[in-house]
């Protein structure tokens, strides 16, 4: 296992990439010097260390290539002054404080002969990204009608005893009929069966999808800031969508 790039004593969702390319993920880790990332078709995020020196952004540029984009959550300092920010907003962190986890009743799990209906599905609600393979990191679960999947949720990131609810999303025809909260409960409820603990991140703007989630139990944790920022050169890349959730997943 690859040594954590969290200091010492740090908590893990101080940094919950590097956390978990270096806990229960590792195994997807590509790493560069400090630098770690995930394949680019599982998820977007790279992690740095703390105190990134001019040597890391230069490993974080080797890893996305010219004109790649380098995706950053909990950073602390603007990458270098040739570097395009192409994304930067405010975000929260929530983590469970009660939540009233149990299964939904519709819930159906999802996999890789799913990916496509999830892709379109991502499309149309734009919760964050969601790249081919993101299914592989966790359990997605999903309910169906009329044979069409109409919403989930599912796990991206896994810092040492913690597990991050993602992707959630429901189509616009069913919203307000309870299925984004009754599929958080559920994946919390698979996560908890683990013996790991929920959380999620949420764009700070995204105020109804943050009532959302209060209501069901879970509380800020901190504020935090997300940044995508494109390497050097050519060629260019398309800027990724929001990395964290910021559709209303509807009640």
């Amino acid at each position: 296992m690859s040594e954590p790039l969290i200091p010492a004593g740090g908590h893990p969702l101080d940094d919950p990439v590097g956390a978990a390319l270096t806990g229960p993920h590792a195994h997807f880790a590509e790493r560069r010097g400090r630098v770690l990332r995930y394949p680019p078709d599982v998820t977007s995020w790279v992690a740095l260390p703390p105190d990134p020196q001019p040597a890391d952004w230069a490993a974080a540029a080797a890893l996305a290539g010219p004109g790649g984009a380098v995706t950053l959550t909990a950073f602390q300092e603007p990458p270098p002054a040739d570097w395009e920010v192409v994304f930067h907003a405010e975000g929260v962190q929530l983590v469970d404080a009660g939540v009233a986890a149990a299964p939904h009743p519709e819930a159906v799990r999802l996999g890789p002969a799913d990916v496509p209906e999830m892709l379109d599905l991502v499309a149309r609600t734009r919760p964050g990204p969601f790249e081919p393979r993101t299914v592989e990191l966790g359990t997605y679960l999903g309910v169906r009608r009329g044979g069409a999947l109409v919403a989930m949720a599912g796990e991206r990131m896994r810092p040492p005893g913690w597990s991050e609810i993602s992707g959630v999303c429901t189509d616009e025809a069913v919203r307000g009929q309870g299925l984004g909260g009754g599929l958080v409960r559920a994946v919390a409820h698979e996560i908890k069966q683990r013996g790991d603990t929920p959380f999620l991140h949420a764009a700070a703007s995204n105020t109804g999808a943050v009532r959302l989630y209060e209501s069901l139990g879970f509380v800020l944790r901190r504020r935090t800031a997300f940044l995508a920022a494109l390497v050097p050169g050519h060629p260019a890349v398309p800027a990724p969508g929001h990395p964290a959730d910021t559709a209303a997943v509807g009640r």
